[in-house]
């Protein structure tokens, strides 16, 4: 690990023109490495709490929450929603809903 001779900051590896040069990421100073070896690794550590649980979805759906929408498929009148951010962040949700007697889902766009 080196620091810039400039500012202090730490110097990051970059390939210039085929050959491996030191580079400054804050004020672009350029400098050779020395002769001494230089191997770069990284490592990273499991974070359980981010991993996505698969959840059965006759599971999930009794811990949804009911609302009266008629299903176009076998015209029930209740329905499971939820909500997906699945266009731009400046644009509506999208609501989906599933029927609760024949598991049908369907979207609605506002």
């Amino acid at each position: 690990m080196e620091f810039c001779e400039k500012c202090g900051a730490l110097m990051r590896p970059k390939r210039v023109d085929g050959k491996i040069v030191l580079v400054c990421s804050s004020c672009g100073f350029v400098k050779e490495p020395s002769n001494s070896t230089m191997k770069i690794t990284e490592k990273r550590e499991r974070d359980v709490k981010s991993e996505i649980a698969v959840v059965d979805s006759e599971v999930a759906a009794k811990t949804m929450p009911k609302v009266k929408a008629v299903c176009p498929r076998c015209g029930n009148n209740e329905a499971y929603w939820w909500m997906v951010q699945t266009r731009r962040g400046d644009e509506a949700p999208t609501r989906f809903y599933r029927c609760t007697k024949c598991n049908y889902t369907w979207r609605e766009y506002e």
